[in-house]
């Protein structure tokens, strides 16, 4: 490491010495034990050539890690005293902070451009800013995110599983996912009560070439209802159930089955004969927005 690690006698000066506390609305839990930062690089599997990119760097201890591992390192920071201290943290010609909001990042803030996204996440944004950043950014190959153990276990569910869900879905759509270990509390400041887990995944090419905006609008809708049929599901969506059954049958898929057993490429193939009769799109895709977030 080109640095030494953050512990938590380190953590607690550095934040005192900046005036910091940890915001529950910010979500911050700050990570202060090493070998954790050593672990979470290492499993990430980072090349001396990639790009990481960073979300919620706090006071810096897993960007020290980074910064030894490859040749560039994106932070992206919310709060602007966190973001203003961090190259006094963090002493490293190759790293780049943006003082920003990881929802409204565009891919043209960043030079060289990102392949890997590896970042301790703010828990009650985490599926959004793992869902934005690998739409804004087809340089992204994968990435290693630690998120609240609930939360990977959604982000890395297969169909049939009761936890699967838009977010399992929708990840899909643009890479396999895996779990990839637990994080106990104790490695935190502060101390949450819950668990931690660490999701990896590897960019692939999409299941169809439909377009992304009409496959999700069908996931929105199957799971805004997700114990109802897809027929009576997708119904508000389609212009009616027996638009929707014709929809399912011309795609293959039973009208009687429900959306948590369907797989991306199935939620693909509805979309896509949706639009060769010229139906679907009438839900507005917000329908099943608490399924995405994780406050």
């Amino acid at each position: 490491m080109a640095d030494a690690l953050l512990g938590p006698a380190e953590i607690r000066d550095l934040a005192a010495r900046l005036g910091v506390a940890p915001t529950k609305k910010l979500g911050q839990n700050f990570l202060h034990d090493p070998n954790t930062i050593r672990r979470i690089v290492a499993v990430a599997a980072l090349r001396p050539d990639d790009v990481a990119l960073e979300v919620g760097p706090g006071l810096g201890s897993l960007t020290l890690g980074l910064v030894g591992a490859v040749r560039h390192v994106h932070a992206v920071e919310i709060d602007r005293a966190l973001a203003a201290a961090l190259p006094g943290t963090v002493t490293a010609a190759h790293l780049t902070v943006h003082p920003a909001d990881a929802l409204k990042v565009t891919g043209d803030r960043f030079d060289p451009a990102p392949t890997m996204l590896v970042a301790n996440l703010p828990y009650n944004v985490a599926v959004p800013v793992v869902l934005h950043l690998l739409a804004e950014l087809p340089t992204l190959r994968g990435g290693l995110v630690m998120v609240q153990k609930e939360v990977a276990d959604r982000l890395t569910a297969g169909p049939g599983s009761k936890v699967y869900g838009v977010p399992s879905v929708k990840l899909a759509w643009y890479a396999e996912a895996r779990p990839a270990g637990k994080v106990p509390p104790a490695v935190f400041w502060p101390v949450p009560n819950v668990d931690s887990g660490l999701v990896a995944f590897t960019r692939r090419e999409p299941p169809s070439d439909v377009p992304r905006a009409a496959v999700f609008a069908v996931v929105d809708a199957a799971f805004a209802q997700r114990r109802k049929t897809l027929r009576a599901a997708l119904a508000g969506w389609a212009g009616g159930p027996d638009r929707a059954e014709s929809v399912l049958r011309a795609a293959g898929v039973s009208p009687q089955a429900r959306g948590e057993s369907l797989t991306v490429g199935e939620f693909a193939a509805i979309a896509g004969a949706a639009r060769q009769q010229g139906s679907g799109g009438k839900l507005s895709p917000s329908g099943a927005e608490p399924e995405e977030k994780n406050s």
